[in-house]
């Protein structure tokens, strides 16, 4: 470095100058800013010069020219904030397209209307009211996931040490105190920075998302802008948008939704024959006992109430309290069809749970066909098999060809799910197939020698138990989760 700098002795100061900033890398600049003593004003740049005023909030600006990659942020805010191993806060992705290539670093938006918050049945998120920061209340929290569902940003983390969510909090308690957050901080090109965000201002004006593959900015109104001098290509995408993720299959999820479907099914059938009252709560009860089995701390489920005014989850919690209720009590005086009725509310709060994440796997057509499709066809192929009525037969039959027709044309609007249904969930989707077509099967030889309706009947049932459950499968599986663009894998 001395000899060429001796070369260009003669040469003018910016010529050195450029010379310089062409061999230091990021880091060394960063190295030479710090032995000088200037980091802490470098870094108190970082921050916005005044206080917050009425009407405004924090957010995070990234500088998209010079975001290198180079991952110091996610390093720092996982040290600094004690996070797990298999746990971050802060990712980073790619963007690519024609001659184009860029790196991009993503944490929580902070959204002036969070999902995460507006989902949680324990209200274990807030909104600061003073800097805007979205706050998940670790110590509240019951470890339902439904955050990461209502999330189109893939910002809430699962945390399998502790069954709960945690997530990104802005280091509130460094900026309480003038300091910059750890990702800031560490940033060796200052491409991310705090700045004061005026709310009901969108910070994608002239387009809807923040990023090109990101999910609609007018969901949640996320605070985090983009900058770049750079003109992005038409054509700009994630680098990870072809790539195929099969998401958990959440058993108890399936169990649940399966087992409290089967029941209201035949809560609607015990008003013609009572003798079916009886399985109908055994399997309301068994749902909802399995459904326990999904939260990380289920002993704090009892705090549901606190979201009833804007969860679903929290709605569907006491939707299925009062029928467990009912069904006991329908045991002794209660009307069968007050019940009943009360059931079919409490499969709609169900299904809004899904519709309200607003994923195209999850539309609402598709959702309601889907569950109270299977509350007919289970509850009608159960009833059939215990009671051998025709009529509770040919209704199986007819409901099972129906969904049969009509789930697919349902589907046409979810192509991401449907190739991940084709490409990694072949067989499931095979086995549902077969298992709904000998139900249909078997029904329609019932039909044809009703003589055989306490043998068949109850393999029927077994069948079309099999192919609910096939569905549920794929339901979860398939769903194609919105996140920011991914793809950096060094």
């Amino acid at each position: 470095m001395s000899d060429r700098r001796a070369a260009l002795s003669e040469t003018t100061l910016v010529d050195q100058l450029l010379a310089d900033q062409q061999m230091l890398t990021a880091v060394e600049q960063f190295s030479a800013l710090h032995e000088r003593g200037h980091v802490k004003e470098r870094y108190s740049a970082l921050l916005p010069a005044s206080p917050l005023s009425t009407g405004e909030q924090y957010a995070f600006e990234v500088n998209l020219d010079a975001c290198t990659g180079c991952k110091a942020c996610v390093v720092a805010c996982h040290s600094l904030n004690g996070l797990d191993d298999n746990e971050s806060f802060r990712d980073v992705g790619l963007l690519v397209g024609s001659g184009y290539q860029q790196t991009v670093t993503t944490a929580c938006h902070h959204c002036e209307d969070p999902a995460c918050a507006n989902g949680c049945p324990v209200c274990a998120y807030e909104k600061d009211a003073t800097t805007g920061i979205v706050k998940h209340l670790d110590d509240q929290c019951i470890g339902c996931q439904y955050c990461m569902l209502k999330c189109p940003y893939e910002v809430p983390k699962w945390n399998e040490r502790l069954g709960i969510v945690r997530k990104c909090d802005m280091c509130a308690q460094r900026l309480a105190v003038g300091e910059s957050p750890a990702c800031v901080q560490a940033c060796p090109t200052s491409a991310i920075r705090i700045v004061k965000r005026r709310t009901g201002v969108s910070p994608v004006a002239n387009s809807s998302a923040l990023l090109p593959d990101t999910f609609d900015s007018s969901y949640t109104l996320p605070t985090t802008s983009y900058v770049n001098r750079r003109v992005m290509p038409e054509d700009a995408r994630a680098a990870d948008r072809d790539v195929v993720r099969v998401q958990p299959t959440h058993w108890p999820l399936v169990m649940m939704l399966v087992l409290t479907q089967l029941s209201v099914g035949l809560l609607v059938a015990s008003v013609w024959h009572p003798s079916l009252l009886i399985s109908a709560v055994v399997c309301l009860h068994a749902g909802l006992g399995v459904s326990v089995l999904h939260l990380g701390r289920p002993m704090g489920a009892w705090r549901f109430f606190l979201g009833l005014r804007r969860s679903w989850m929290s709605r569907e919690i006491l939707a299925f309290s009062v029928l467990a209720g009912l069904a006991m009590a329908s045991l002794l005086f209660v009307p069968v069809w007050i019940t009943a009725m009360v059931g079919l509310v409490a499969v709609f709060t169900s299904a809004m749970i899904y519709i309200d994440t607003r994923r195209s796997w999850w539309s609402a057509p598709r959702t309601l066909v889907s569950f109270f499709g299977t509350v007919v066809k289970l509850g009608a192929s159960g009833a059939a098999a215990m009671t051998g009525d025709a009529v509770c037969t040919a209704l199986a039959l007819t409901s099972g060809a129906v969904l049969w027709f009509v789930e697919p044309h349902l589907q046409r609007g979810a192509m991401t799910s449907l190739r991940i249904v084709h490409e990694r969930l072949a067989s499931e989707a095979k086995a549902k197939r077969v298992c709904a077509l000998m139900a249909m099967g078997y029904q329609s030889l019932v039909l044809m020698m009703p003589s055989l309706a306490f043998v068949l009947g109850p393999v029927a049932f077994v069948c079309s138990l099999a192919a609910c459950v096939g569905e549920r499968v794929i339901f979860f599986k398939a769903v194609d989760a919105p996140k920011m663009p991914g793809g950096v894998t060094r």
